[in-house]
């Protein structure tokens, strides 16, 4: 309603135009629609000499032109596959609702198919992305039924409005061999994060996607105190974060004031330069004239592994062309780093760049990865992280800092045992980064595990030729829950296995040599401990 005591439809116009753009563009079309009908039911113009057939062509082209602009049907294919497409495109690239009320994304949608009438923002957020995520999360929960084991990925992180979220992301192999990851939820968590909140909310994050925790082989985890204290509360086997852990490391270095004193001026150089575009301007051209890479400054940051590393490494690339910005400004002649600085630049990336790559390696989710952390750890003491005759002071330092912390971290003797069981599945470790005293305990260990399984196999395939030959009357017995990897190694009476003629074949198949029994069980074991297993007691071979 807009109060008027004079004027035309113009001036309307002309505000829909200035303050409401989205009623205007449909006002226009809707105008452009009604000079097409006008167009078609005016009365024909004078009979022309032309030949008749030459008139007949007009009303069929008016129409085609008029049927050209006339929006979708609500119910249509073409609608409905541009709204769904929207709609992944909103998910998918996590936009924001407003999006298709922007002038030029609308613009470009009216250029791709002028006939489609693009929803509003409420539509999306309250019809189309919920209704996404129904399908999505039902194709999920399905593909969750079949898996037999799993390991899970949790972590508490805050949003950029300072809001708690708690994220858990589930790892399986499917029935085709594949590892699998799939980001489940990023839930709202305003509860304090105590270890007794956190337990709580791990157990129903699991529960409400019908997961249990006895098919959950591990959880992987920072190394907050209060998650390490739910992962204990909730009795799972936690394994931390390999770059957390190694960044962690890397933070006992700057407990050095030396290092300390010199990563400070890193971050004070790289500050300098972020906030004045023209010292951007000024390294630039130091660069062109010292032939130096056209890099920019690298900031660190803390949730990121290995950014301090790449940050005191482009500062030392980047040196000279740094110093000759810098030395111009009386401002910021104080920044320029001291030879004294840069000797210790250089004696932390002499210790510590070659560990980036290894993090990133090791935090991977595309691959399974615990079966390198014997492997890695080895080649650290051996090589990576060794002393050199050429290493500085400082350089020696830090190496042995680093070293010390990971191997104290990994020497706990059910975490050395499960990294063993996880190498022995591997082929291209097995038993290679095992202790020599214990390798025949690891080996007896996966056989009488490999029997257990199979013992309940053969127990499960009994039961079901039982209940086949059952009475039709007689209701199925209630389906037994799978056992967890640890109830595998609890003691108790001596292994037998069930006598059916099935069973007996599986006894002779199982009577070889060990050797004979790894190679025939190693598919099965390798699904059951693709990740790790159950955090146990060790127990003796009988």
């Amino acid at each position: 309603m807009v109060p008027t005591s004079s004027g035309n439809t113009s001036n309307l116009f002309h505000h829909l135009k200035q303050f409401h753009p989205v009623e205007y563009s449909e006002s226009q079309k809707i105008k452009h629609h009604r000079n097409l009908t006008v167009l078609v039911t005016s009365p024909p113009p004078p009979p022309s000499p032309s030949p008749s057939p030459a008139v007949s062509k007009v009303k069929p082209l008016q129409q085609s032109q008029i049927a050209a602009f006339m929006p979708y049907d609500k119910q249509s294919k073409r609608n409905k596959d541009i709204t769904k497409a929207i709609t992944n495109f909103l998910a998918k690239d996590m936009m924001p609702f407003s999006t298709v009320e922007n002038v030029g994304f609308r613009k470009m949608m009216s250029v791709i198919d002028p006939r489609y009438e693009l929803p509003g923002r409420k539509y999306f957020s309250r019809t189309a992305i919920p209704k996404l995520y129904g399908e999505v999360r039902e194709r999920v929960e399905e593909q969750l039924k079949s898996v037999s084991y799993f390991a899970t990925t949790a972590d508490l992180w805050s949003s950029r409005t300072s809001q708690p979220y708690l994220s858990l992301t589930v790892h399986f192999i499917d029935q085709d061999w594949k590892l699998v990851s799939l980001c489940l939820q990023t839930v709202y968590f305003p509860e304090d994060h105590t270890g007794e909140a956190i337990a709580g909310g791990l157990m129903d994050a699991l529960a409400s996607w019908g997961l249990s925790e006895d098919r959950q082989v591990c959880i992987t985890t920072d190394s907050g105190t209060n998650i390490i204290k739910a992962a204990e509360l909730n009795r799972w086997t936690r394994l931390q974060c390999f770059g957390h852990r190694l960044n962690s490391a890397i933070e006992k270095v700057n407990q050095d004031k030396r290092v300390d004193r010199a990563i400070g001026v890193c971050k004070k150089v790289v500050a300098a330069f972020s906030y004045s575009w023209k010292k951007k301007r000024d390294l630039a051209a130091a660069q062109e004239e010292y032939h130096l890479p056209k890099h920019k400054l690298i900031s660190e940051t803390p949730t990121r592994w290995g950014s301090r590393q790449q940050m005191v490494k482009r500062i030392l690339e980047q040196k000279r062309a740094i110093t000759e910005v810098l030395s111009k400004d009386k401002k910021t002649r104080s920044l320029v780093p001291t030879w004294q600085d840069v000797d210790v630049l250089e004696s932390i990336d002499a210790a510590l760049s070659s560990l980036l790559e290894f993090t990133d390696a090791l935090s991977g989710e595309s691959y399974v990865s615990v079966s390198f952390l014997k492997p890695v750890m080895q080649l650290f003491n051996a090589s990576i992280l060794k002393e050199a005759e050429d290493d500085t002071e400082l350089t020696r330092t830090i190496k042995t800092t680093v070293m010390g912390y990971l191997n104290e971290k990994y020497d706990d003797p059910a975490m050395d045992d499960l990294l063993d069981m996880a190498c022995l599945v591997d082929p291209r470790f097995k038993l290679q980064y095992t202790k020599e005293e214990k390798k025949e305990y690891i080996k007896e260990r996966a056989v009488l595990e490999m029997l257990k399984g199979e013992r309940a196999v053969v127990e499960e395939e009994s039961r079901e030729e039982a209940v086949g030959h059952a009475s039709a009357a007689v209701p199925p017995p209630a389906k037994k829950t799978k056992r967890s990897l640890a109830s595998f190694f609890q003691t108790g009476p001596p292994l037998l296995l069930v006598p059916t003629q099935k069973a007996s074949v599986h006894n002779r198949q199982l009577r070889g040599s060990l050797a004979t029994t790894f190679c025939l069980q190693m598919l099965t074991m390798t699904r059951i401990l693709w990740i790790g297993g159950k955090s146990i007691k060790r127990t003796s071979p009988e």
